[in-house]
């Protein structure tokens, strides 16, 4: 009697840290403005700009390093959509770009933006097609808390009217294929440990975030 009761008490335990885990993403994450090009990484001093030109007027000074911001009122989710304080990494939402500029979100909450003069690394800036197959192929992805019910669904194709094979419930892993545009071809293992394969949309047609890459 003992011992049933002991796996009833395992059986009910299993979903709740599931659940926990599966709407948590690491670290710091901010997905407020959703008409951006992608993510640049951002160097540990920012020098941002009114304008695309050096001589314009520089709007804004920051640094950070070692999980510290310079100034200290600018709070790490207002200006990074993603800031890993370990590794020292912080990715900055690209609104616009030049050849020699991106132009960066560094306030998600009010939106403001000032330009940024690339470096000579190529990789720093990334479309979001690029990040997601990056990191989302390297850590799988996440499903987030906003996401609606429909992001859980599993098509056979690239398309909204696509046949439904399967719904992902409590996923303990989520490995990306591909993506293609604003769909991915994903292998979920979920709750029961029984691998599920197909697509779904990790954004929405206006931007809107379903899925983020569980970075470690």
């Amino acid at each position: 009697m003992k011992k049933f009761l002991l796996l009833i008490a395992i059986i009910l335990l299993i979903p709740l840290n599931g659940f926990c885990a599966d709407n948590v993403i690491p670290q710091n994450v901010s997905l407020k403005n959703t008409n951006t090009f992608g993510l640049y990484q951002a160097p540990d001093k920012l020098t941002l700009y009114e304008q695309p030109s050096e001589e314009s007027h520089i709007v804004h000074s920051i640094t950070f390093s070692g999980g510290k911001i310079f100034p200290p009122e600018i709070k790490a989710d207002d200006l990074f959509v993603v800031f890993i304080p370990s590794k020292n990494l912080g990715l900055l939402a690209v609104s616009d770009e030049t050849e020699e500029w991106v132009q960066v979100i560094y306030n998600n909450s009010t939106g403001a933006k000032g330009w940024l003069k690339k470096d000579d690394d190529p990789y720093r800036f990334m479309t979001w097609v690029m990040f997601y197959n990056m990191y989302g192929r390297k850590y799988g992805l996440k499903l987030l808390k906003q996401a609606p019910d429909s992001a859980k669904d599993l098509h056979t194709g690239t398309d909204d009217k696509s046949q439904v094979v399967d719904t992902i419930n409590m996923p303990q892993k989520i490995n990306l294929t591909v993506i293609k545009g604003n769909w991915a071809l994903v292998s979920v293992y979920d709750i029961d440990r029984v691998p599920k394969t197909g697509y779904i949309r990790w954004r929405s047609d206006n931007g809107v975030k379903y899925y983020f890459p569980d970075i470690k």
